[in-house]
């Protein structure tokens, strides 16, 4: 024992870092619920399920270029060709192949936003986005078609509070309406909106809450037109979320839930889902090179023996 020798400094300072030190405790932090954070707008409660769950599915060919002009003002050409479904009174699905063929044309400016759309069936589109002040912003789109009755507009007024979202909305057929939102803690936010159409007599209210972290979204909103409806989104991890929806209308006793997911990978992009219907769909979005994208588009669809699929490719930014 007399030949053994006391540890040295550094040594015991090794032995001291080496062990692990219990986490100091901290303080639940309290809400400040004069700094409240402003929610999303009222008709975006769903955005990040509805990114998983309702991709822009397609059937046939589709070719998409964007020519940018100079910084703000750019032109589009887009093909589409596939079959068009019709109306029918049998289970079967009746399809008839068509091609169009859209020119656009947009102006985007930090302030101002123009979008114009015209296809070889006579439909012109129009969208404008303006931002009157830093808090104002006034949205408008338009629709034109030599179908009698079919033509719509409608003008939006959005208001961003600091810790709210308020929404008027002007169209025509004389539809008014209006929508609220507010943050009351800074990961809950509960909302309404009323509507009222003034050509088919109708009215309705209803409601919503918003719960949201880091890692996950919950909604769910419930109108007096008897539509129910629930969406939960849960982040796996940066690149993987998972999400799933629930919509339930109490007047015509229709109910159908689906989930889906959101993969995002260094080049590309999948998107897929499946419902309680029997239906199945698959979104994949790749970039091949600077400015160009792949996509592939599918569904299938059980129960009506509908099975569609698409592929399209994307030029331009």
């Amino acid at each position: 024992m007399a030949g053994l020798a006391p540890p040295t400094t550094a040594a015991a300072t090794a032995t001291a870092t080496a062990l692990p030190v219990p986490p100091k405790k901290t303080e639940d932090e309290k809400v400040d619920y004069l700094n409240l954070p402003c929610p999303i707008p009222y008709e975006e409660i769903h955005r990040e399920a509805f990114m998983s769950l309702k991709p822009e599915l397609f059937e046939g060919m589709r070719f998409d270029f964007t020519k940018g002009l100079n910084q703000k003002f750019s032109l589009s050409h887009s093909v589409s060709m596939g079959p068009m479904e019709i109306p029918a009174q049998s289970a079967e699905t009746i399809k008839i192949p068509t091609a169009n063929y859209e020119f656009g044309a947009n102006f985007i400016d930090p302030k101002l936003m123009l979008f114009g759309r015209i296809l070889t069936d006579g439909r012109l589109n129009a969208r404008v986005k303006c931002d009157l002040s830093d808090n104002l912003t006034l949205k408008a789109n338009a629709q034109l078609t030599n179908e009698p009755h079919m033509s719509h507009g409608m003008v939006n007024f959005d208001y961003k509070g600091r810790d709210f979202r308020t929404q008027f909305q002007l169209g025509n057929g004389a539809l008014f309406g209006a929508s609220y939102i507010q943050s009351v803690s800074s990961h809950l936010s509960l909302g309404g909106e009323v509507f009222w159409a003034g050509q088919h007599r109708k009215s309705g209210i209803g409601y919503a809450a918003r719960y949201n972290t880091d890692k996950m979204v919950a909604t769910g909103q419930i109108a007096s037109t008897g539509m129910v409806a629930l969406s939960y989104v849960q982040k796996v991890s940066e690149k993987v979320s998972l999400a799933s929806d629930f919509t339930y209308n109490y007047m015509s006793r229709d109910v159908i839930s689906s989930l889906g997911y959101d993969y995002i990978l260094r080049q590309c992009r999948l998107r897929g889902k499946i419902d309680s219907n029997g239906c199945v769909a698959a979104f994949l979005e790749e970039r091949l090179n600077m400015g160009v994208n792949f996509i592939l588009s599918a569904e299938i669809d059980h129960r009506k023996k509908d099975y569609k699929f698409g592929f399209g490719l994307t030029v331009g930014e």
